[in-house]
């Protein structure tokens, strides 16, 4: 069972090339919804994902609606700060859509409004008020490549 990792309009490139690398990795695919912030030729975006940019498997989407439109049967999950739900509460184990927003927005609040019982957060102390997207992707990432894991033995 494969995740996706869904960046929503991502304006970093650094990040992106970080998640790029994560997917890798990982063996998940990336979906990059535009607009983008950088062009995918963005040599700080091939930087942060060094030379496994080549062989990833990524996707990109003019839009949600079309993006929607190619998903296959996995669950969708939006996260976001404006969540109770811990991602770790989340039934990854079959894989799943992991949806990130923006770095300086987050996903779209009607979004959040359409599903909201499939948002998650990453529980935060001290007054924090976001983590950075490369480091949340990774996160969630991999406590449901944990779950997968740990289910298929």
């Amino acid at each position: 069972m494969q995740f996706h990792i869904v960046l929503h309009q991502p304006r970093i490139p650094q990040n992106t090339g970080n998640i790029g690398r994560l997917c890798f990795a990982s063996n998940s695919i990336l979906h990059l919804i535009h607009p983008l912030g950088f062009k995918i030729s963005a040599k700080e975006l091939k930087r942060a994902g060094m030379d496994y940019w080549k062989d990833l498997e990524f996707y990109e989407w003019d839009n949600f609606k079309s993006f929607l439109n190619s998903a296959i049967t996995l669950e969708h999950f939006y996260l976001t700060t404006k969540s109770t739900l811990a991602y770790y509460k989340a039934d990854l184990k079959n894989g799943a859509y992991l949806h990130f927003g923006r770095e300086d927005a987050g996903l779209n609040p009607s979004l959040l409004a359409q599903y909201p019982k499939q948002t998650l957060t990453i529980p935060m102390q001290n007054n924090a008020r976001s983590l950075n997207l490369a480091t949340s992707v990774g996160i969630v990432l991999y406590e449901g490549i944990r779950q997968r894991d740990l289910f298929h033995l």
